[in-house]
């Protein structure tokens, strides 16, 4: 196997298991190995956010990952980064972008987030989320204005989505994403996670979040149709995998008890099938 060929593997190894690795494989090589890179890279700094360990030390292991990013960005990576240059120059990758999703993932360092008010909650969503997209619609090659509305809808549609798709197992560890204005209005006071996934109200508090996402997939959608597929095909698929998960949600309801919801291979083929020809 020839070093690139390596390189490629084991960049794509660690999104495997995810929606993201089928709706990327169908890149070109210099695109899909950058987009497996990002994706790397935002997993090692969420593993930082959700261990165990002290927090003053995931602080200081994201404030390592901030040296590390100015490094790559001056042109001169770490042993670690350094498969990354090529993609950063090749593609425009920009430092504040990475910089912060970092940001985001310390959000959950300092303190588990629970039942922030709607303006924390967004901003949470474009570090994590829409940051990410600002990276990807630049290897994807759209133009400037219309990359940046992308991000800015579709990161917030994914990341709406994941967060009332993974409300129980958040709360498992500590966290409520969902705002404090949505709790208010459902008549819930409480902010503890576990108290808060018990309450009847639960469709209601989650309906605002709902139709978020779904405005924001409708924004995306639109933008999308204006480009050529070949250039979108990638976070079609994405959007596609994750408004299916959305009507799903919205099939099973809120209330407690709630079933897991996930695609299941075949779903998942069937969308890639069906969105992957140009």
């Amino acid at each position: 196997m020839s070093i690139e060929a390596a390189a490629d593997a084991s960049s794509g190894a660690s999104a495997s298991g995810s929606s993201f690795y089928a709706a990327m494989r169908i890149l070109p090589r210099a695109q899909r190995e950058a987009m497996f890179q990002i994706y790397t890279f935002c997993r090692e700094v969420d593993d930082i956010a959700d261990a165990d360990g002290p927090r003053e030390g995931r602080r200081e292991a994201l404030e390592q990952w901030r040296r590390d990013i100015d490094a790559l960005c001056a042109g001169h990576p770490p042993e670690r980064l350094k498969s990354y240059l090529p993609s950063v120059r090749t593609f425009g990758l920009r430092r504040e972008d990475f910089l912060a999703i970092i940001d985001g993932m310390e959000m959950d360092v300092i303190g588990n987030i629970r039942a922030p008010d709607a303006a924390t909650l967004d901003l949470y969503c474009d570090r994590v989320a829409s940051a990410v997209g600002r990276l990807s619609v630049r290897v994807f090659g759209l133009p400037e204005h219309d990359g940046e509305l992308l991000a800015y809808h579709l990161g917030r549609a994914l990341q709406l989505t994941n967060i009332l798709r993974d409300i129980d197992e958040d709360a498992g560890i500590g966290r409520l994403y969902l705002p404090r204005e949505a709790l208010l209005a459902a008549g819930i006071a409480s902010d503890d996670p576990d108290v808060v996934m018990r309450e009847p109200a639960m469709q209601q508090v989650c309906a605002p979040l709902l139709a978020q996402a779904r405005a924001h997939f409708v924004k995306s959608d639109e933008i999308m149709a204006r480009h050529p597929r070949r250039i979108v095909r990638a976070p079609r698929i994405m959007s596609k995998y994750y408004q299916v998960i959305l009507d799903r949600l919205v099939a099973r309801g809120f209330a407690p008890p709630r079933a897991p919801v996930r695609l299941s291979k075949a779903a998942k083929l069937a969308i890639l099938l069906r969105y992957a020809v140009i």
